[in-house]
């Protein structure tokens, strides 16, 4: 039976873990280093690492908080955000990545997805994907302003779609007009190995995951969907996790409040998921 993996998330911003509620509000959360060392000892399964205003301020990542991340797991690390081209997949990885997660520059540029994948291999490449419905009101405030020839290529690629959900980028802040269903089905295709999805809806609001929305990309792509954005207890990330009808179908589920805030450990999540029938690799302590 295939295990079920449980991934804290650290949201850094100028080097340090934050936190905040469909990506406004951010308060501090801690050191990156010392964060990730403490879910190593709750032996998380995986631990995501996400730069996330990399983009919108057309900057690097900080590839040397990375590195220092790196070198204080012994867990696998995805580290994402601000990747704009194969130099950047490189250098994440010399840095100590395990995989490399990439979500504006391949809305930008399709192509990239399968460049990258044929550099690192499909196992080693995310694409992560910001939803939002479509009727839920206006996206993150920003000066910025979506360039609908900049994503064109995308939008003709991904084909038609209806869903409820639509594709956002530059952290939340660009509206795409691109199905986010449709999306999750053409870079599954083009080479990614997982997909991180998460409801911008829902994201740090620990009201639970949107089970539709996972639903839907889960049963439509044949690689393993991470569950991001509102995971509030361990009977939230069992909804994501689950395979029965009303479950969120996901093969891992991601978060951060709970973890960041000191409400749940890992091992009090993992331990309550057994107990719900979720298989997970058990805690050792």
């Amino acid at each position: 039976m295939l295990l079920k993996r449980i991934i804290p998330c650290l949201d850094v911003d100028r080097g340090r873990v934050v936190k905040g509620v469909r990506y406004e509000g951010h308060v501090d959360a801690g050191d990156p280093v010392e964060v990730a060392r403490l879910y190593d000892a709750q032996e998380a399964d995986e631990i995501t690492f996400l730069d996330i205003s990399a983009s919108h301020e057309e900057r690097r990542i900080l590839l040397d908080v990375v590195a220092r991340t790196a070198e204080s797991v012994f867990m696998p690390l995805t580290v994402g955000g601000g990747v704009r081209n194969l130099e950047d997949v490189r250098d994440l990885l010399c840095a100590g990545a395990d995989k490399v997660s990439i979500m504006t520059a391949a809305v930008r540029d399709p192509d990239f997805i399968g460049e990258a994948a044929v550099k690192i291999g499909s196992a080693n490449l995310v694409v992560a994907i910001d939803a939002r419905r479509r009727d839920g009101g206006a996206l993150v405030a920003s000066s910025r302003r979506a360039d609908g020839s900049a994503y064109a290529a995308a939008r003709a690629l991904a084909g038609a779609g209806d869903s409820p959900w639509e594709v956002a980028t530059h952290g939340g802040r660009e509206p795409t007009g691109i199905d986010a269903v449709a999306w999750a089905r053409f870079a599954a295709r083009a080479g990614a190995g997982e997909i991180l999805l998460t409801s911008m809806d829902r994201d740090g609001t620990k009201q639970g995951y949107d089970l539709a929305l996972l639903r839907a990309v889960a049963d439509a792509v044949p690689i393993p969907v991470i569950a991001s954005g509102g995971g509030g207890s361990a009977e939230d990330l069992a909804a994501a996790l689950d395979d029965g009808p009303g479950g969120g179908h996901c093969q891992a589920a991601l978060a951060a409040s709970i973890f960041h805030f000191r409400e749940l450990t890992v091992g009090d999540v993992k331990r309550r998921l057994a107990e719900l029938g979720i298989p997970v690799r058990p805690p050792s302590r």
